[in-house]
């Protein structure tokens, strides 16, 4: 019935897998839950702990695969017909997490589904702000408003697909970095004519990084974004960066914004940093990082 698998690094997947099982037994049916290590060092005694659970498992990679091909290695060893990809450091919001996909199998509504993400209402602390800010604002969206751009708008911390699509079109074994594996994931499948379907079913995001992380984590994922490029001709339709590079690339004002990054990176850094961070200059960072990389 369903193979719910759960990429981990540096994490304590045990309360999320325990929850899992739970709804999952209350729901009465067949299924394995699947934790994949990918070779990090924290967290094992916790993590060894899921193989007292029944139906579920933890195994942990001997070499460090990358996201992507984690998740490919998991849903190669499933044994059901429906996956539910999910990030380890999240967590079902209601108790009827499991069952409201059911009812998305069992009605026949699709293939693929994403039911979205979720973050606490409480502030976080100031040096957690900016992760938090662009998390309820920019991730944390309404099913409507996620279904009017289906594929660019999904995640893959929360998505269910059928094991015959994934296998069929799975995570791209070039990306061994973090960074824009779900969107070059999710616009190949939009390229073979696959909708994501979007629900009311979010998971809360548990693990915010501070500023300073986040901002060397965009900063990678960025790089990695370019490196896409070299090979995916399809991000322009799909990412927003991208079709802004490419638009003023048309128009020669690419290097200009890279030296304006250059001029004003640190003045823009210290309001990221701050208590009180702008999401436009977040925007105008990303884009001047980028143009500043592909340049």
């Amino acid at each position: 019935m369903l193979s719910i698998l759960i990429p981990t690094y540096n994490y304590n997947a045990f309360p999320l897998v325990y929850e899992l099982q739970q709804q999952c037994i209350g729901s009465k049916i067949e299924f394995e839950i699947r934790v994949q290590d990918d070779n990090s060092t924290a967290f094992l005694n916790e993590n060894n702990a899921i193989n007292t659970l029944e139906n579920c498992s933890f195994e942990k990679n001997a070499v460090n695969l990358g996201r992507g091909k984690n998740c490919n290695a998991l849903a190669e060893k499933a044994r059901f017909d429906w996956l539910l990809l999910l990030d380890c450091d999240t967590f079902p919001k209601t108790d009827s997490f499991i069952k409201k996909y059911l009812l998305f199998i069992d009605h026949n509504a699709g293939k693929i589904a994403f039911g979205g993400i979720a973050y606490h209402s409480e502030k976080p602390a100031s040096d957690q702000l900016l992760r938090w800010i662009y998390g309820t604002q920019r991730e944390a969206l309404p099913a409507d408003y996620r279904n009017q751009k289906p594929n660019s708008r999904a995640l893959t911390s929360n998505l269910l697909i059928q094991k015959t699509v994934f296998l069929q079109h799975p995570f791209d074994s070039q990306i061994l970095k973090y960074g824009y594996e779900d969107l070059c994931f999710l616009s190949v499948l939009a390229a073979h004519k696959y909708r994501v379907s979007h629900l009311d079913n979010p998971t809360f995001h548990e693990n915010l990084e501070t500023s300073v992380v986040f901002l060397e984590k965009t900063k990678t994922a960025l790089d990695n974004l370019a490196f896409i490029t070299t090979w995916n001709t399809t991000l322009a339709e799909e990412s927003k960066i991208v079709a802004t590079y490419t638009f003023l690339t048309k128009v020669k004002l690419h290097k200009w914004v890279a030296f304006a990054f250059d001029t004003f990176e640190s003045k823009i850094k210290q309001n990221l940093l701050s208590d009180a961070p702008k999401l436009f200059l977040f925007d105008c960072y990303k884009l001047g990082y980028f143009c500043k990389i592909k340049n």
